[in-house]
Formats: C-alpha cells, structure tokens, sequence
C-alpha cells in the first residue's frame, strides 16, 4: 500500500466558481483537516469581513481529493447599507488598532497560556478513554485557534494593503521597495521572540555551555539532556523548546512536523542563532519618503505608521494560535497512533494522522475501522501528489470583481486595499524565463549566491546546512525557526505578501517568490544566485 498510480478525477464541490488554493495547501490533506478546518475557517472569514464591513459574507472553503477549493460569498443585499456604514467607521476610527490591541493584550497570551495547559499532559500516560476525551480536547482547541487567526486577518493585510495603494500612486516604486519599510514590524516572522533573545543571551554568556551544543550525541537526546540542567541556560533551552518545540516547522495540517520531531536540524538552527554575528539591514524609509510628493508626505507617513500596526498581526495570528495548536493535536494522534501500531490496528504510526477525529476516537476506542491498509493509502496518496496534478479552477467562471467607482468611498477604499493585499498574497510572476534564468516576484531586497537545496516537504529539512538557499512550493510562517541556516529563499507559490516573504523580509535574507516552477527547473544542489530586488534567480551549476 506504498504507492498510488491512479491520477485523481475532480469534479465541482457545488453550484459556482471555485478556486484552487496552492500557496497554503501545496499536498492533499488529511481527512481530519478536511473535516475539520472548513467551519472555523468560515466562521473566521466572516467574522473578519464584518468588522471591516466589506460587501462579503465569507469565504467557503472545502476539499476535492484533500486540495483546497474556496468560493467567496457576497453579503445578502439587505446587508449591504450596515457594512457601507462600518467601513466608514472603520476609517474613522482605525479601527484596526483597536483589534491589534486586542491581539497583543488578550488573544496572544490567552492562547499561549491555552496551548501550555494543553501541552502539559504527556498523551502518552492516559488511558484510552483520557486519550479519546485529549484528541477531542485538541480537535476543538485548534478548531478555535483557526477562526481567532483568521479573524485578525484583516487587521493584518488591510493597513499594509492601504499604505500600498497609495504609496504605489505617489513613488511608482516597486512592491519589493515599498514593503521593506515594513521590516521590524513582524519580528515573529524573524523567530524574534522574548524565549529566543533568552536563550541566544544565556549561551553567549556562557562558553562552556555553548561548546556542550556541539557534543557527540544523538541531537533530541543532547536537548533533552541539556534542558533539564538546573543553570540559566538550562532554564533558557527549556523555556525555548517550550515556546517552539510543538509548533509545526512548515504548513498548517498536521501531515506536518512540529520542531522536535526534527531535533537535528532545530539544534543547528540553535547553534546558529547563538554564533550570528551579521549586523541588521537598514530600512531604506528615507530613500522611499524623498520619492512622494511633498504635499502627501504626512499621508504617507501616517499611513506606513497604521500599515506597521496591522503588520505587526501577520504572521503573529499563525504562530500563536493555530500552527501551536495543530503541532499539539498531532502529538496527541501520534501518541494513537504509535498505541494502535502495537496493537495492529495501523502499519505506522504516522498512517493514524490521516483519520479524521471520529475515526480517531473509534480505533482509539477499540472500533477495526478504517482498517490499517485504508490509512496507509491515504497516506499514499498525500506522499504522491500535489497540487500541480490539481485544476486551479472548477465550476463556473468567476463573475466580474464590482467597479470600486461604483461603491460609496470608504467601501471603495478598503475593497482597493483588501483587494491589493490578496493580490500581493497569491500573485505569481507572468515573466518568461531565460535558459538560466528563473523570473520570480522579488520579496526581500539583496543578493546571495548559495546551494539550492530543495525542500518538499519537512522530512527534507535535515538537509539544509547553513547558507542553503530554501527552494520550495511554498512556506508558513513556522518556518522562520529555521531562518537562521538559510541565506535566501525561493518558492513557486506566493507574491510579496505571502509568508515566504514576510519571513525572508524580517529576517534580512533575499527572497524572489511566485516563479510558478523554479522547483521544476532548478536541480537540487545547484548553485544559484538570488536577486531579490530584480526578483530572478540565476542558475551558476
């Protein structure tokens, strides 16, 4: 039950247009997420698009062979006067501080001190019963944690999207140039974090400490062993594994691996963190700021303030809420799946990941269904294809996008904003490639030259070595654990706001995103030089 050689058919999920997403879900995924994620996405989606009062009820999401397609909904026409008049006070008001308040004094640490309370029972020592009553517990936890991140979603990429729309009217300057004024905004997307500053700070303190990282031994039990040391450092490692240990390292389903199941490439992320030594890339603001006209000087600078304000959300409404919660519900179906492999029930472990949760709760709960050889063809199936073997549309053509002149102004206004954002979201480059040359979106400003090292997946992050260039479909925002080892990124998928670029921005590295096939056209281990103000990728051999 190890291959699948039958391409998948796809027909419409229902009436309308629906469109493939790519960038987020580049693999099939598993049947849990598949029942699980559509409703809070929803319920976020729409809980977003209320407080902006934008003309859209939510965004319908569901899944054709485990690949994402979505619908987007428009708000009954009795609806339409109440969302004009909150879109105007939402301008009014900038009413997205209010929500970025909310985030970094309520939902953020709420959530850190959730996911703790979860993360503190071992699944390992329950019974059966406490097992099914734990899978429930985090099913539910990450259902929440999908609709808080996606309910911030607008208060993440509608002031950066406004301060695009007008900067791009007043400079002419490119995307990549306008964006880099956002750095230091986000410093999560930087694997900035209050553990990590810890943690970099205790071991430079100390040497001894930080020549025992580099000891001869297997690297999970080398972390375990050095985090249980009563010293600062020992405390500092803990407190970091703590806070990055079960997040997932790259993707949102939990067909992912969070950060300890990949201790070896975590504990060279550590050591190279403790060792930079690189000084910070200067933002350009003042380069930038000479390009507006004079009299749209103070516009502009009070729109790149509120842009960083909602900037700030991005990549945070991931991180802490539903990449920690998806790492924590897949250490609790490991640990059934790894008591169902010793029972027979399943072949691996990891084939239990592809139940959904009331199948997960059944074997659990002794039921012989699915049987072990039905799980391990899903599993298959997600190892065999992606989503270049899956239609980018299916349904309907998608009707026209509504003439912003004809929207009352501040409707206008966000629509241009939100729309500009999504399309800085999801845009890939419509340039033709040269023999050796790959023509992306350039996302972060610089040049590098570096191996490629191709990654499909997080069973290939052991691979990368410091100064690697990353060259996948697509990132999350998890990834920036790993920034330290990288020295530029590439990716098929994604435009300048994606979460490739984001994290390759505030980390200081190149980024050129949205190349359509450079995974295609560039062999793992080739030398490449990136460019990412020109956004091209030139293969050295």
């Amino acid at each position: 039950m190890d291959t699948v050689t039958t391409r998948p058919t796809f027909e419409p999920p229902g009436p309308g247009p629906w469109d493939l997403d790519a960038l987020h879900f580049p693999r099939p995924v598993t049947a849990y997420w598949a029942e699980m994620h559509p409703g809070p996405f929803s319920l976020g989606y729409g809980d977003m698009m209320a407080f902006y009062g934008a003309p859209i009820q939510t965004r319908v999401t569901t899944y054709v062979n485990g690949f994402s397609y979505g619908q987007t909904q428009p708000v009954p026409p009795e609806s339409f006067p109440d969302r004009v008049q909150r879109a105007a006070e939402v301008f009014a008001g900038k009413l997205w501080r209010e929500q970025a308040q909310e985030w970094h004094e309520v939902r953020k640490p709420a959530s850190v001190r959730a996911h703790h309370e979860i993360q503190a029972i071992d699944p390992d020592e329950l019974s059966d019963e406490e097992l099914v009553a734990y899978l429930r517990r985090c099913h539910d936890h990450h259902a929440a944690m999908i609709r808080q991140h996606m309910a911030f979603t607008g208060t993440a990429v509608m002031p950066p999207g406004d301060f695009l729309v007008h900067a791009r009217e007043w400079t002419g300057l490119p995307t990549v140039k306008l964006l880099g004024l956002m750095r230091g905004a986000s410093l999560i997307s930087g694997g900035a974090s209050p553990e990590q500053a810890a943690l970099v700070a205790a071991y430079r303190a100390d040497p001894a400490a930080r020549e025992a990282l580099d000891a001869e031994e297997e690297p999970g039990a080398l972390l375990e062993r050095l985090r249980r040391e009563a010293t600062p450092t020992g405390q500092a490692l803990d407190d970091y594994l703590d806070f990055v240990g079960y997040r997932l390292l790259d993707g949102f389903d939990i067909s992912n691996r969070y950060a300890l199941e990949m201790p070896d490439v975590l504990l060279r992320a550590i050591r190279t963190a403790i060792d930079e030594t690189g000084t910070a890339r200067e933002v350009e603001g003042d380069e930038v700021r000479s390009q507006v006209p004079e009299e749209h000087r103070d516009e502009y600078d009070a729109l790149l303030a509120e842009a960083r304000i909602g900037y700030s959300v991005r990549d945070e409404r991931g991180v802490y809420s539903d990449i920690w919660a998806s790492g924590l519900m897949r250490r609790a179906a490991l640990a059934a799946g790894r008591r169902l492999a010793v029972r027979g029930a399943v072949h691996d472990a990891e084939d239990f990941v592809f139940a959904d949760i009331g199948e997960m709760c059944a074997l659990v709960a002794g039921a012989s269904t699915p049987r072990a050889d039905e799980l391990a063809q899903r599993h298959a199936h997600h190892r065999t294809w992606t989503a270049k073997d899956a239609p980018t549309h299916l349904g309907d053509d998608a009707p026209p996008m509504p003439d912003p002149s004809t929207l009352p102004p501040p409707m206008a206004r966000l629509m241009a904003a939100l729309g500009t954002a999504m399309g800085e979201m999801f845009a890939v480059s419509e340039e033709e490639h040269e023999e050796t040359v790959i023509r992306g979106l350039g996302a972060s400003s610089g040049t590098r030259e570096g191996i490629a090292r191709r990654v499909a997946g997080p069973s290939d992050f052991d691979r990368i070595q410091q100064g690697d260039v990353l060259l996948t479909e697509a990132t999350t925002e998890a990834f920036n654990i790993l920034l330290p080892l990288l020295s530029a990124i590439i990716t098929d998928s994604g435009g300048a706001l994606s979460h490739a670029a984001i994290i390759s921005r505030e980390y200081g590295i190149p980024g050129v995103v949205g190349t359509r096939d450079a995974t295609a056209r560039i062999a793992d281990g080739t030398r490449v030089r990136v460019d990412g103000d020109e956004g091209t990728v030139t293969v050295l051999g």
